[in-house]
């Protein structure tokens, strides 16, 4: 749907303008005709042409989030809605935001709802930040609304920071260990190889280990990075279906120490969603449904749509939880003590203040561990094989002295 800048005429012959949304100029004339004017001309604003490519591309949430907090500063300071937009569509740094801002600002314009306006707009504004502007809406507390969005969007993307943080150390650690060995075995290694085969006497056994490894790898490095390939595609692909998704976040909540970080990770956010969603207003179903998109594994997710329906059904949120067996005891524990105290909202906010702690101090411990942890590992994987290699060398001295 384009937006149409127009002119027509009434039947008295009175010239009138305006801005309407249509397919097609087709539709534009017939939509005016039923105001009893006649169209003369029209064109399609460029603006719009922006805002619809920067519907293809997602926003990064620290953007959105910058966006909601200067939207939230400015309704609190008593300035309209459409005039903040105005304002923030041209000063936002994001092109793609910069556009899509534009579009709402010409919705709500036209009379569109803020909240259905958003909705036009699923890869920038999501379910959770639709539904929390709808009951801001509906409730009278957008400014109110707009701060606890802003807010969310600000410690979750922090809590991501710290977690990427965590995978990503050890990861390039080990990925340059790779290639560094991996050049060592293809290039460097087969010149000693060639280099030793004129000393006439067998090799030491590290050594000839060495090589023939360096043979194998050599002509098998094309497979190997075939295999890899091939195998990151088909987890993926596996990933996307029901059984494969609940299979392999399953074992990751069950490796060592990563996915124990992993879960508290979760933990915290699925906490601080649901807890910014009650706060706001949004029904306990609703928001479980919400929530269980955020959860980032299948296997909690799953458990949340179970809690789901058992309280449908007349049940308390703890008693599901804990016979998922997913969350840990004192989140139900704390859930229970705030469904009896009516402060459901606060616990599950202080539940997320202390996953959000502890993911911190996890991240912390574990890059303080890994730092020696790698170091050994480097060093016993490359001091091996240039010890492997230079022992040739100290047996020829041996025999020359």
């Amino acid at each position: 749907m384009a937006l149409f800048e127009w002119e027509g005429r009434t039947v008295k012959g009175e010239v009138k303008y305006g801005a309407l949304a249509a397919d097609s100029e087709i539709e534009l004339r017939t939509l005016i005709r039923r105001e009893g004017i006649i169209l003369v001309k029209s064109k399609e604003k460029k603006e719009e042409k922006a805002e619809r490519f920067s519907t293809r591309k997602r926003v990064k949430q620290a953007h959105i989030g910058v966006f909601t907090r200067q939207l939230a500063t400015m309704i609190t300071s008593g300035l309209p809605l459409v005039q903040s937009l105005e304002a923030l569509s041209q000063q936002l740094d994001d092109g793609n935001l910069r556009a899509i801002v534009k579009g709402v600002q010409q919705k709500i314009e036209e009379g569109v709802r803020f909240a259905d306006a958003l909705k036009d707009y699923p890869k920038c504004f999501d379910d959770l930040y639709v539904n929390l502007i709808l009951a801001g809406e509906e409730g009278g507390t957008l400014d109110a609304v707009l701060i606890r969005i802003a807010t969310y969007i600000e410690k979750t993307e922090k809590l991501k920071k710290k977690v990427k943080s965590a995978l990503i150390y050890p990861a390039s650690i080990v990925t340059v260990a790779i290639g560094v060995v991996m050049v060592l075995l293809l290039f460097v290694i087969p010149v000693f190889e060639g280099m030793f085969s004129s000393f006439g006497r067998a090799l030491p056994a590290p050594t000839q280990m060495v090589i023939d490894f360096s043979k194998i790898v050599k002509s098998t490095v094309h497979f190997m990075f075939a295999g890899v390939i091939v195998g990151v595609f088909l987890i993926r692909r596996y990933h996307k279906t029901e059984a494969g998704a609940r299979q392999l976040d399953g074992l990751i909540l069950r490796i060592p120490v990563l996915g124990l970080l992993l879960k508290k990770a979760s933990m915290a956010r699925v906490t601080r969603t649901l807890s910014t969603l009650l706060s706001s207003g949004v029904s306990i179903l609703e928001s479980l449904i919400i929530v269980s998109k955020t959860a980032g594994n299948k296997v909690i997710e799953e458990a949340l749509i179970t809690a789901r329906t058992h309280i449908s059904q007349g049940r308390s949120i703890s008693e599901p939880l804990k016979e998922s067996g997913v969350f840990p005891p004192m989140v139900v524990q704390m859930i229970q003590v705030g469904e009896s105290t009516g402060a459901l909202d606060s616990m599950l906010n202080k539940i997320a203040d202390f996953y959000e702690d502890d993911v911190d101090n996890t991240v912390t411990n574990l890059t303080a561990l890994l730092e020696p942890a790698l170091m050994v590992f480097l060093g016993v994987v490359l001091g091996g094989l240039i010890i492997a290699m230079y022992l040739p060398i100290f047996q020829l001295g041996s025999v020359v002295g």
